[in-house]
C-alpha cells in the first residue's frame, strides 16, 4: 500500500530511501443498501483482512473517575498497520492505535501524572508517534515518542487542564497517518467530575482518501493527490462505512426513552470540519471544543467541530426510534458513509410525536 508514500516519509525523516436521512434529505440510499457513486472505477481484489472489525466499539469508554485526588496512571498505546474492510468488498490498510479507529479512549483526572509507553509494532512499515493536545510540552510529546518499527518510547506528563482533547500521529506526512486512522481522544476530568448520565459513547470522524470511489470493489490504496485536493472517497465514523448502524455492527448504543446519552466526539480530519447533528433531536447540553472550563450550551441543533478538535454533548428522546448522528454536510452521509445510530426504546407518546395521526 505505502510503496510511494512510505519512501517519501522515510526520506523526510532521514530514515531511508449512503444513508436514509428522514427529515433532512430525500432520494438517499439506506445504510443497509448500496451507496450511490460517481463514475465507475476499475475494480481489484480485496486483500485478506487482519481483523474482523476496525471500528472502535463506541461503548468502550472507561468509567468516570471516582477518586478525589490525583494519581499516577499507566497508559500503553501501540501503533499497528492493519488491513481491514471499509465496507463489504472494499479493503484498506489502516494505520491505527491498538488496531482500532479511533484509538482507545483515555480517561484521567486533572492533576494526574500519565506514564505513557508508546510502541511501534515490528510488523509496521513506517515510523509513528503520538501528539497529545492535552500535553503541555513540545510537540505534545510527538518528538519524544517518534519510533521506528520494533521500537518503543516512554513519556511522562501531567494532565494540567480539563477537557476532551484529540491525540494523533504527527510524523512527516501526518495528514496521511491521521486520515488512515491514527487519532483518538483523551478526557481530562475536572476534580469535581462530570454530571452523571446513563450512557456514554465515543465517536470519531475522519476522511479516507483512496484511489477509487466509495463502493468500488477491491483493495483501495491511499491517494496523496486526492488528499491534497481534499476530495475523500469516504468520510467515516469509527473507521467503517455506517459502522454503528443496524445493517453493519448494530446501533452505537440502545438507551431507554427516559435515559441520557453522552457523546464524546472527535474529528480527526485531517482536513474537513464536521457539522455534528442528531437527526430527530438536539444536543441537550454541549461543551464546544471539548472545554470543561465553561458552562455548556443548551439545546443546540448542529455544532461545527473543526478537524483536530472535539465536542462533548448529551442527548435524549422522550419517544422511541432510531436517531441518526451525522455530519450535516449531507453528501458525506448519503455518499461517503458518515453516520451512526443511537436507538431509544420505550413507550410511544403520541402527544409528543404521532407518525400516523387520525
Amino acid at each position: 500500500m505505502f510503496a510511494t508514500t512510505r519512501r517519501r516519509t522515510l526520506q523526510a525523516l532521514g530514515l531511508g530511501g449512503a444513508a436514509s436521512l428522514a427529515g433532512c434529505a430525500t432520494n438517499a440510499p439506506t445504510a443497509e443498501g448500496s451507496t450511490a457513486t460517481d463514475a465507475p472505477a476499475q475494480t481489484t481484489t480485496p486483500k485478506p483482512v487482519d481483523t474482523d472489525r476496525i471500528a472502535a466499539d463506541p461503548t468502550d469508554v472507561p468509567d468516570p473517575i471516582d477518586r478525589d485526588s490525583a494519581a499516577e496512571v499507566d497508559v500503553t498505546l501501540r501503533s499497528e498497520e492493519v488491513t481491514a474492510a471499509v465496507e463489504e468488498g472494499v479493503t484498506f490498510t489502516y494505520m491505527t492505535y491498538d488496531g482500532q479507529v479511533p484509538g482507545p479512549f483515555i480517561r484521567v483526572r486533572q492533576g494526574d501524572t500519565v506514564n505513557l509507553t508508546f510502541e511501534n509494532a515490528e510488523s509496521n512499515s513506517l515510523p509513528h508517534n503520538v501528539d497529545f493536545h492535552a500535553v503541555a510540552g513540545p510537540g505534545g510529546g510527538a518528538e519524544a515518542t517518534t519510533t521506528a518499527p520494533g521500537e518503543s518510547a516512554d513519556l511522562r506528563f501531567q494532565a494540567t487542564y480539563p477537557g476532551a482533547y484529540i491525540y494523533h500521529c504527527a510524523v512527516a506526512n501526518m495528514d496521511m497517518h491521521i486520515s488512515a486512522g491514527m487519532f483518538g481522544l483523551i478526557l481530562v476530568e475536572p476534580p469535581e467530575g462530570m454530571p452523571e448520565v446513563d450512557h456514554e459513547i465515543y465517536i470519531g470522524q475522519h476522511e479516507l482518501y483512496t484511489d477509487k470511489t466509495a463502493g468500488t470493489e477491491g483493495h483501495h490504496e491511499f491517494d496523496m493527490e486526492a488528499m491534497r485536493n481534499e476530495e475523500p472517497s469516504y468520510v467515516l465514523m469509527n473507521g467503517e462505512k455506517y459502522a454503528w448502524t443496524p445493517g453493519v455492527h448494530g446501533p452505537a448504543v440502545t438507551a431507554g426513552t427516559d435515559e441520557t446519552v453522552r457523546v464524546f466526539f472527535v474529528d480527526g480530519g485531517p482536513n474537513l470540519p464536521s457539522s455534528f447533528h442528531p437527526i430527530g433531536s438536539v444536543w441537550e447540553t454541549l461543551y464546544p471544543d471539548g472545554s470543561l472550563s465553561t458552562d455548556p450550551q443548551t439545546h443546540i441543533q448542529t455544532r461545527e467541530v473543526p478537524p483536530g478538535s472535539t465536542t462533548i454533548a448529551t442527548m435524549n428522546s422522550p419517544v422511541p426510534g432510531d436517531f441518526k448522528l451525522v455530519d450535516h454536510s449531507l453528501s458525506r452521509v448519503a455518499r461517503k458513509g458518515c453516520m451512526a445510530i443511537v436507538r431509544a426504546e420505550g413507550e410511544e407518546r403520541p402527544e409528543i410525536f404521532d407518525a400516523d395521526p387520525e
